[in-house]
């Protein structure tokens, strides 16, 4: 995307690849609660990253996140995928944290419900984030126990941390669930499908 100056007039053109920082600071929150403030300055050193804070509201490009995850990946000894997996499940209680909590409640009462209503829940997240470019999820073949979450999104590899957020829906919902890709965009399907098998307690 080029290199952005981080001020907070900054704006970032919506035809590039961007994240806004509330991602990236979560991935050092993250970090940090888990692994220590030693680990996090080793993982950043690791990525060659120049700014000293990620600012929530601000647009940085993908590459920032992706340095983070490969960096992490090597000093913490684990595949990208599983670092995005526990990132998905992190951001979960994150983001209700960080004063975002009171959409989630509107977003549904249990996880289907929740998962049926994400698109609506990235409408309104949109508001705020204008320049948001979200993926988008639909919900088929439906039971009691059990639905297919289908996901599209323009960004590649971020799979396994959708398998990460069903999993911290499960804890928010009290809820045991069983995540299963069934479709794999890495592997030629034009988007990743889940199987989703849920037993409310």
């Amino acid at each position: 995307m080029g290199i952005l100056s981080y001020h907070q007039s900054q704006r970032f053109d919506q035809s590039e690849d961007a994240m806004y920082g509330l991602v990236n600071k979560a991935i050092e929150d993250m970090v940090r609660s888990q692994f220590g403030e030693a680990t996090w300055k080793a993982i950043k050193q690791k990525a060659a990253l120049e700014m000293d804070t990620f600012i929530s509201m601000e647009g940085y490009p993908d590459d920032v996140t992706h340095k983070l995850v490969k960096a992490a990946s090597e000093i913490l000894g684990l595949s990208a995928a599983d670092i995005m997996q526990a990132f998905g499940e992190f951001w979960v209680t994150y983001t209700a944290q960080e004063g975002y909590g009171e959409m989630l409640e509107m977003s549904g009462d249990n996880l289907p419900e929740f998962l049926e209503n994400l698109d609506s829940l990235h409408a309104r997240v949109g508001v705020i984030f204008p320049q948001l470019q979200p993926p988008s999820f639909d919900c088929t073949d439906q039971t009691e126990e059990a639905l297919s979450l289908h996901y599209h999104s323009k960004r590649e590899g971020l799979a396994p941390m959708v398998i990460g957020l069903v999993k911290g829906l499960g804890t928010r919902f009290d809820t045991e669930v069983e995540v299963t890709q069934t479709q794999s965009r890495e592997e030629g399907a034009d988007h990743d499908e889940f199987s989703i098998k849920y037993q409310q307690s």
